[in-house]
């Protein structure tokens, strides 16, 4: 069965940096697209990155600069780099799978999420 399982998040101070990871099982990345969400309390839900085989695609423009993703094939795993993080970047972050192409999620699998907070 196909399952996503996020790992990497934690608590950075303002400034620092993560890496989180998202494994992939059941399917070949090679054939879906893979988005980065988030959701802080009290916020909907937003797109962040996604990746795919024709390339990446930006939801937010508030990680430009910041965020990168990027996929290891051969490890099935998509992983979002996030440096220069800020206080409005705590949420917790969902990968998400999506046939064909990056999208807005609806249809997608998801993983159960990894917290991240950025504090001082």
């Amino acid at each position: 069965q196909l399952q996503l399982v996020e790992s990497g998040g934690g608590l950075v101070q303002p400034g620092g940096f993560l890496r989180l990871s998202c494994a992939a099982s059941g399917f070949t990345l090679d054939y879906y697209a893979i988005g980065w969400f988030r959701q802080a309390p009290g916020k909907e839900r937003e797109g962040v990155l996604c990746i795919s085989g024709s390339g990446t695609t930006r939801y937010l423009d508030s990680v430009k600069g910041r965020f990168t993703i990027s996929r290891d094939i051969a490890k099935n795993t998509v992983y979002l780099q996030m440096n220069s993080l800020k206080p409005e970047d705590t949420a917790v972050y969902y990968c998400a799978a999506m046939r064909s192409r990056c999208g807005d999620g609806r249809s997608a699998y998801w993983g159960q999420g990894t917290q991240v907070t950025v504090s001082s």
